[in-house]
């Protein structure tokens, strides 16, 4: 059945393909042309992938890197990599698993009120943080410390969909996807760079990159009151005026303002309105203040560096008990080696590591 089921829609593609000239593909094409905004990315006219393939029937190029990061093994270990709080006990807190789906989420709906390519923008959402380290930034700032190259975890991720996937092939990612990809960080800085070399080529990467903010200051916020590390009534008064007193609601003012400033310039320039990007930015350093920068979360901070940094200096001196997974490259690089098999952890996976390597084991006499 199956069989005939084949030949059915093998003959059934070729017969549509003769009477229209064009795949299913191609169409798709042809509507974002008409469709899409002049300034949109479209995926017929990508930049390309470093190694060429020859282009599907059914799936745009910008469809296809957005199914290879879903389908990829780092995108499914982001379930146990922690947001804020390390190894997270209760159900509700948020994963960077779940965090990148808030992103694509709110990147979607900014790209279609936009007309901007939304394939586009999810593939950058769901791929942005592929490199990030387990006990979110702490385990960032440890690799920084102590890998002699530095660590970034937005370099981190481009490596992982250029190199680390499929033993070392890299998912071929179209240019534009990894341009994206590279340019999402901003930390402590500008929402939207005032460099143009600073921000993304396209404007479905500008956009991933202010939907990553709305998204994480606002769970993070949510997250941080479940965790009774602050109070509902300590979030600054101006915030509450400005974005609302509710988590829906300051996420619905923030993406609608965004809309719509940037509907006033026909897109010429994406942005906040002055007063929603003040409130932002003051929202984004009352969580620095009392939240990511807080004692509760240093201390922990402090225990997940020490768990990172013995496991690394273990590995240094162990390095053939790697898992034969880890890509090596040409030059045998130890340092390279082992901060990639440390990014690669989930938060689980490295307290199991550390107790298995470090702490006594229970002895059982058979």
């Amino acid at each position: 059945m199956n069989l005939w089921k084949f030949i059915f829609y093998s003959v059934f593609r070729i017969i549509w393909v003769k009477i229209t000239g064009m795949t299913i593909r191609e169409e798709t094409e042809e509507l974002e042309r008409k469709i899409l905004h002049k300034k949109a990315a479209l995926s017929s006219e990508s930049k390309g992938r470093a190694i060429k393939e020859e282009e599907g029937e059914i799936r745009t190029c910008y469809q296809r890197d957005r199914d290879r990061i879903i389908h990829c093994k780092s995108f499914r270990r982001l379930k146990h990599k922690t947001q804020v709080f390390l190894a997270p006990q209760g159900d509700h807190y948020r994963t960077r698993l779940t965090h990148v789906l808030e992103v694509s989420q709110i990147a979607r709906t900014i790209s279609r009120a936009l007309r901007l390519n939304e394939d586009l923008t999810e593939a950058i959402a769901l791929g942005h943080d592929l490199g990030h380290t387990p006990f979110g930034h702490a385990g960032e700032m440890i690799l920084r410390e102590i890998h002699p190259g530095g660590f970034e975890h937005f370099k981190q991720s481009l490596r992982v969909v250029d190199f680390l996937e499929r033993d070392g092939q890299g998912l071929n990612l179209t240019h534009e996807v990894r341009n994206g990809i590279v340019t999402h960080s901003k930390g402590k800085g500008l929402i939207i760079p005032d460099k143009k070399k600073d921000r993304s080529e396209t404007l479905e990467g500008q956009v991933m990159r202010v939907s990553d903010l709305i998204a994480y200051v606002n769970h993070d916020l949510d997250d941080a009151i479940r965790a009774e590390v602050i109070k509902e009534s300590d979030i600054p008064k101006k915030i509450v005026k400005i974005l609302g007193d509710t988590h829906a609601k300051r996420i619905d003012v923030m993406v609608k303002d965004f809309i719509y400033s940037s509907r006033e310039t026909d897109n010429e320039e994406l942005k906040m309105s002055k007063d929603i990007s003040e409130a932002a930015y003051v929202l984004r350093d009352f969580l620095y203040d009392r939240v990511y920068e807080s004692p509760v979360i240093i201390n922990e901070f402090k225990k997940a560096k020490k768990i990172l940094k013995d496991l690394y200096e273990y590995y240094l001196e162990h390095i053939k008990e790697l898992f034969t997974a880890i890509p090596v490259e040409k030059k045998l690089n130890k340092h390279r080696m082992v901060c990639d098999f440390i990014a690669g952890m989930t938060d689980s996976f490295a307290l199991m590591t550390y107790e298995r390597i470090f702490l006594p084991q229970q002895w059982t006499v058979l």
